[in-house]
């Protein structure tokens, strides 16, 4: 005698609010998990970078260093380093455990919108307003960039590195793909300039936002539009954009104060999150649980699925 089949649980997004972390840092440009999701980096208008643990939203270090406003961080693959960029047109390595900066990288001639490790954490790659992307060597003590890449026409608003391919977005409305193993580059078209780029978690996808206050989705091989995402604000911000840990949803900052959750098949709205009444500047999904920060102002959400479990969980 055979059983129905259970019908699979739909999966469940972050709408309730667990906790909210006053940085005190001035206006936050963005907001990053660490690769574990155990920690959060919050990047300040003041000129500083911190290390706050989720679970307590206890700051644990402040990086002090940038002489402008920092704009993007990003974390290792082991916790041990942090880099960050500023729009005093430098790239900072910093040590995590000493909060000691390890390298200062100069040679953008403007400010620096996007940084990221690769995965082994021995390059830096960084996205700058003077339309570059430089790839600096964290072990050698050479002050050059070991590559600069100057495809672009324009500023470079974000750019994401998994493995041996990077992905740009460009305020000339492009989204950049570059094989660094085969030297071969790939170039799709949006006719609106490019706020944030990612590439879906399976690897198959790229996903960009735009200022004409929409998100796409291509098939990263092809170029084809799998799928349009509206309905919120974006045209005059660089907000970013991601997808949920597994690939279901699609999320977007947005200039009304919410960010939106949309499916990723159908294409629908599943959820918009009410974070305040200001502009969403920033937001990052957990690597595997259902949790998002976002970034507001002087302020960090930490927002989870609404049983009390997780708030458990999380130590609230």
């Amino acid at each position: 005698m055979a059983f129905p089949e259970p019908r699979p649980q739909a999966p469940q997004l972050p709408n309730h609010l667990l906790r909210t972390i006053d940085c005190q840092q001035g206006a936050i440009r963005a907001v990053r998990f660490n690769v574990d999701g155990n920690y959060l980096l919050s990047c300040g208008s003041d000129k500083s970078l911190k290390l706050w643990s989720v679970k307590q939203g206890t700051v644990l270090k402040t990086y002090t260093g940038h002489g402008y406003e920092v704009l993007d961080a990003d974390s290792s693959y082991d916790s041990s380093q942090v880099c960050s960029c500023s729009s005093d047109k430098t790239v900072i390595l910093w040590d995590v455990g000493s909060g000691n900066v390890t390298r200062k990288f100069r040679g953008h001639a403007g400010k620096v919108n996007c940084v990221q490790f690769n995965e082994e954490a021995t390059v830096i790659l960084s996205g700058s307003i003077d339309g570059t992307v430089r790839c600096w060597d964290t072990r050698s003590r050479r002050n050059d960039p070991i590559q600069v890449l100057d495809e672009a026409r324009d500023s470079i608003s974000s750019l994401k590195v998994v493995q041996h391919e990077l992905l740009t977005g460009s305020v000339d409305g492009r989204v950049r793909r570059y094989d660094l193993r085969m030297g071969q580059l790939h170039v799709d078209f949006v006719s609106s300039p490019i706020t944030c780029v990612c590439f879906s978690r399976d690897g198959q996808c790229t996903l960009s936002s735009s200022l004409d206050s929409t998100v796409r989705l291509l098939d990263k091989s092809t170029g084809e539009m799998l799928g349009e995402y509206t309905g919120h604000k974006m045209n005059g911000y660089k907000l970013d954009c991601c997808l949920s840990s597994k690939d279901t949803h699609v999320l977007s900052c947005s200039e009304d104060g919410h960010v939106y959750c949309w499916d990723l098949v159908e294409g629908s709205l599943s959820l918009k999150v009410p974070v305040g009444k200001a502009v969403v500047q920033s937001l990052s999904f957990h690597p595997t649980e259902t949790i998002l920060l976002t970034a507001m102002e002087r302020h960090v959400q930490v927002w989870g699925t609404e049983p009390d479990e997780t708030e458990e969980a999380m130590g609230k």
